[in-house]
């Protein structure tokens, strides 16, 4: 049962006036892996309750107008189908109220921040589709992430997201046969944490998305919310600091320490580590998160420039 915060979160959340309906670019796109800290950053950036906060709307199981979409749906940014951007037209601009989704924030809002782990690889499609809209892609140490999805007994959709042939043609030819010899559940979801990452640094040039980085913001949190802040048209507020320490519901359910920086260390060791990095650098990844526990920004940086102009 969810816990009595979250119920009456819920019951709540669909008491607020949207004044920004109808216009997608006054919605805050916040993208990022299961298990990345996106909803704890949500918190940080709706810290004042300016926005009005959508969760997880792109969830099949629980927005009647996403059941189209795969769990970890790919489109090509020229793909103009209708049944795919009615749903997402709908959401982005705030023409739906679901008890799902709706988690309070402004009760009357100008703005909207969207936060969803399910649509990192429609980013591209996204950016094409509703331009305009900020896009926030958050990445967490892929050792960090793993390790909390198996702690929670967490089952991957690996062959499911691999089933899309376009997916493959355009970004996952050169690692398909190693992906899909992957056994190990720990590789599985190492490798679908690199494609979620993979996929929008390859699509988006220098800029044409704003990376923010978890780890950044509990070592060094105001420098990383200061820029995001500056990327969101926002004059930073001190207040947001203020949040960094409270973990969100997602993350007191989650497993110990999940605040912790070096804390899945323990647990990858050895071979187990060497097989990370191997799996990172088919991607290039190991640039930005390589044997150190921190990232480097100008290796994300780089993939981008690189790749920033294809599909």
């Amino acid at each position: 049962m969810a816990p009595v915060g979250d119920r009456l979160g819920r019951l709540l959340g669909g008491l607020y006036v949207d004044l920004a309906r109808g216009d997608h670019r006054r919605s805050v796109f916040l993208a990022g892996t299961g298990r990345s800290g996106t909803t704890w950053l949500s918190g940080l950036v709706n810290h004042d309750r300016r926005y009005r906060n959508v969760f997880e709307p792109f969830h099949a199981g629980k927005v009647d107008v996403f059941r189209g979409f795969r769990s970890k749906q790919y489109l090509r940014p020229t793909d103009r189908r209708e049944e795919f951007l009615a749903p997402a037209r709908r959401v982005l601009s705030g023409e739906i109220r679901n008890s799902w989704m709706d988690r309070g924030g402004a009760l009357v809002a100008r703005r909207r921040l969207i936060k969803e782990v399910r649509a990192n690889l429609l980013l591209g499609w996204m950016a094409e589709n509703f331009p305009g809209m900020p896009i926030v892609l958050l990445m967490r140490h892929p050792g960090a992430v793993v390790s909390s999805r198996l702690a929670l007994g967490w089952r991957d959709n690996l062959d499911e997201t691999m089933g899309q042939e376009e997916l493959i043609e355009d970004h996952l030819l050169p690692m398909r046969a190693e992906i899909l010899a992957a056994r190990d559940p720990f590789e599985r979801h190492l490798f679908l944490w690199c494609i979620d990452n993979y996929v929008p640094l390859r699509q988006f040039p220098p800029g044409g998305l704003h990376l923010c980085f978890y780890e950044n913001l509990i070592l060094d949190p105001e420098p990383e919310l200061r820029r995001l802040f500056a990327a969101l048209g926002r004059n930073f507020d001190e207040k947001a600091l203020h949040r960094i320490n409270h973990p969100s519901s997602t993350s007191r359910r989650g497993a110990s320490g999940d605040r912790a920086v070096d804390g899945w260390r323990r647990g990858v060791t050895g071979r187990r580590l060497e097989r990370a990095l191997e799996i990172l650098g088919l991607f290039g990844l190991d640039r930005v998160y390589g044997e150190g526990l921190l990232p480097d920004p100008s290796g994300a940086r780089a993939l981008m420039a690189e790749t920033g102009t294809r599909g």
